[in-house]
């Protein structure tokens, strides 16, 4: 197998714990050859642990994409809204390119993306790591085969999880759009991308509702701080303590404001970073619950929900189609015929790697495209990324006018004529 080389713009959570490990894990598949991270140590970290030369580091992507091509591969895991310009360069230098979702938090660079990576022909594939998982990979195939007839609805609920919101949407990178995305494109873009995925139908109308509805500061007890660890009165009894979570269950999250896990780390990013503040008295404007209801062409339906409040980080779906259902979550897919009332239940084996063996799926797959390509699209291209984003776009257009509903075909021609 030919061994591919990769860059790598972005050593985050995403980039460097989660894609980039498979080069470790399978070195005959890919190498990583360069690395650009604003942050020196983990820049350091990175090329240490991937034997990268010190004239292969670089504190910028500019810095990087100076360079004539270096690789085969780009894999680029900056912010949401530094996705644009290094991707649209990676495609110029002929890269092919692995890009974190969503896209960016513009649809037109969305448009843009898809259209130079075509021009250049070369890959660019968005992580949309479900439709690598065994779990939604099962659920395709079960529709594929055509065991519950045809598709009439879905019903899907993503349960972010009280902890996870309160970490990454309230107090953390993603918790204003106007420096992130929004709700719906930063977190649900895979609901959207696997809605659009298993209907695989184009979707023509949508309407959505939701808003900011706890975590504001009017909700905060008497004697909350600024910070949890400034003297709060109240720290002890709520659930959204940044101490309870960061020193218990959830210590291993603390990566995202530390380097190593020591505990006086810990208190010291507490005290001086976005990580240890009240979640009523944050900067974030992202919503806590949304709901989206969606048309496809060919009438069936689909409702989605999100909603930060729940204990456990998951998903939950009903597929309802002519001839059966299907109701599945965790691991467990369960299968109802309509005519023999059999009842097929389906366990996938519990995955090692990140979203349910997601992460390490993407790349393996990726890879696999990148040696055979000679034109045509991967699973989650650009192309079809793109057509998801625009239901996760209109979504938050109607959203913001009062749950009017949107036409996507109007919404796609609005966006065309105009510059943004």
């Amino acid at each position: 197998m030919t061994q591919l080389t990769a860059i790598l713009i972005g050593a985050g959570a995403r980039g460097a714990q989660s894609y980039a490990p498979y080069a470790l894990d399978y070195p005959h598949e890919l190498k990583f050859v360069a690395v650009a991270e604003a942050s020196e140590s983990r820049r350091n970290n990175f090329a240490e642990l991937h034997n990268i030369p010190s004239d292969c580091c670089f504190e910028s992507w500019e810095q990087l994409l100076e360079r004539p091509q270096m690789a085969d591969i780009a894999v680029i895991c900056t912010q949401d809204q530094m996705h644009y310009e290094p991707t649209m360069q990676a495609l110029e230098k002929k890269y092919h390119v692995l890009l974190e979702k969503p896209m960016s938090p513009s649809p037109m660079e969305c448009i843009e993306m898809e259209l130079a990576a075509k021009e250049n022909e070369r890959l660019l594939t968005i992580c949309h790591v479900l439709r690598y998982t065994p779990f939604w990979s099962a659920i395709k195939r079960v529709i594929s085969d055509g065991k519950i007839g045809q598709v009439v609805s879905i019903q899907l609920n993503e349960n972010v999880g009280y902890w996870h919101i309160a970490h990454s949407f309230v107090r953390g990178n993603w918790n204003n759009s106007e420096t992130s995305s929004p709700m719906i494109l930063a977190k649900s873009c895979h609901d959207m991308d696997v809605l659009s995925w298993l209907m695989d139908q184009p979707c023509v109308r949508v309407s959505s509702y939701g808003s900011l509805m706890h975590f504001r500061s009017e909700n905060a007890p008497e004697g909350a701080t600024d910070y949890c660890l400034s003297g709060c009165a109240v720290e002890s009894k709520c659930p959204y303590s940044a101490p309870r979570f960061y020193f218990g269950e959830g210590k291993s999250w603390a990566r995202h404001f530390v380097d190593e896990l020591t505990k006086e780390n810990i208190v010291k990013g507490l005290q001086e970073t976005n990580y240890g503040r009240c979640v009523y008295k944050s900067d974030n404007n992202v919503v806590d619950h949304q709901v989206v209801n969606m048309e496809f062409a060919n009438g069936a339906t689909a409702m989605f929900s999100m909603c930060g409040f729940t204990r456990h980080q998951e998903r939950r779906i009903q597929i309802m189609g002519t001839g059966g259902e299907i109701r599945a979550e965790d691991s467990k897919i369960v299968v109802r015929d309509f005519l023999t009332h059999e009842e097929t239940v389906i366990e996938i084996p519990l995955q090692t790697s990140g979203h349910g063996g997601g992460d390490s799926g993407i790349v393996r797959s990726f890879l696999s495209e990148v040696r055979s390509f000679a034109g045509g699209e991967s699973l989650s291209s650009a192309s079809a990324s793109v057509r998801s984003h625009m239901m996760a776009f209109a979504a938050e257009h109607s959203r913001l006018h009062n749950g009017k509903s949107v036409e996507l075909n109007e919404f796609y021609k609005s966006i065309m004529n105009t510059p943004d």
